[in-house]
């Protein structure tokens, strides 16, 4: 479970694959659209669960480095192609135009952990406008409200009692919660974006255990969508000493012998050469600022354009 270090379900998938073809009770499919990778992971079963340490659900994956860089017209192609994504995790029991509430998760004053508060900035809210607009245009709107309720430090309250109370009062028929979150491959950070229908619990990636928001927890369905804004430095320690064992293990006979311990025996010398405060720092991009801003505006453009299929929203559908 050490090498866990990740919310992303396609690198709990590519940990449990190992060197095996499939992972029994789950399903993997992926597609390449020019530079965009998606991937789904289906847990369909327990067992799957257990293996991937992911809930029985979909897990959506876009992955395009692409994203790091503030290129308009890419970023429209994949707001277009999560906003499609999205709308098909929407619940309709209730109607395709069911109220929504959506909860930006995260700490406004630390920037890799704004990607939740500044969704919420850039969102169509559209709850109070219900009883003022003509009635042509409230039959095509959906009732949308937000929140970012900020982290427990900052209110002494943790989010899940915030939001479980919102929900009770509003009765949304779905939820979706936006969050940062922590990868272990390097390269996803600020590149990949994460969409399920399982809910999520906040600060898990980093070690801060909080209640989940899922259907069980807040009684509505709730969609995650997350993007990877930190990695683990033992993540980083980890993976150059295994690109080193690779590069020099048929040259010099100690890297050979250090090649054939077990992982678990590689993380413990690692986590013995950083010590107890190293081994928990969390790293991100100094140009973390600028990347979560393109991505939050990404995100917001994708769900005003999801939430709200039938209005023409004009500039709260640009995705950059």
């Amino acid at each position: 479970m050490a090498s866990w270090r990740t919310d992303l379900a396609i690198e709990r998938h590519e940990d449990a694959l190992g060197g095996a073809k499939s992972v029994p009770g789950v399903r993997h499919t992926e597609s390449q659209e020019g530079g965009l990778r998606i991937s789904e992971v289906v847990v369909e079963s327990l067992e799957g669960a257990k293996a991937v340490g992911k809930p029985v659900g979909r897990y959506i994956t876009f992955e395009s480095r692409a994203l790091r860089r503030h290129d308009r017209e890419h970023s429209a192609a994949v707001g277009k192609r999560l906003s499609g994504e999205l709308a098909e995790l929407f619940p309709e029991d209730h109607g395709p135009l069911g109220e929504a509430l959506v909860v930006g998760l995260g700490n406004w004053q630390a920037t890799p952990d704004a990607l939740g508060p500044q969704v919420v900035q850039r969102l169509l809210v559209t709850r109070h406008l219900q009883k003022v607009v003509p009635h042509d245009v409230q039959r095509h709107m959906r009732p949308v409200a937000a929140i970012a309720p900020g982290v427990l430090g900052l209110t002494g309250i943790e989010t899940g009692e915030v939001v479980r109370a919102i929900v009770d009062r509003v009765e949304p028929r779905f939820v979706i919660a936006v969050d940062a979150l922590a990868a272990r491959d390097v390269e996803r950070i600020a590149s990949t974006i994460q969409i399920s229908d399982t809910g999520i619990q906040p600060g898990s990636g980093v070690g801060n255990h909080r209640t989940a928001l899922n259907r069980e927890t807040l009684g509505v369905p709730v969609i995650a969508i997350g993007v990877p804004t930190v990695v683990h430095a033992v993540t980083i320690a980890r993976d150059t000493v295994k690109k080193l064992i690779a590069e020099l293990k048929g040259e010099m006979q100690f890297y050979e012998i250090l090649d054939e311990l077990y992982d678990k025996h590689k993380e413990a010398l690692i986590a013995q050469v950083l010590g107890e405060s190293v081994g928990d720092l969390m790293v991100t991009p100094k140009e973390i600022d600028a990347q979560i801003e393109d991505l939050s505006r990404l995100i917001a453009g994708a769900l005003n354009t999801s939430l709200q299929p039938g209005i023409d929203i004009g500039e709260f559908g640009l995705y950059s």
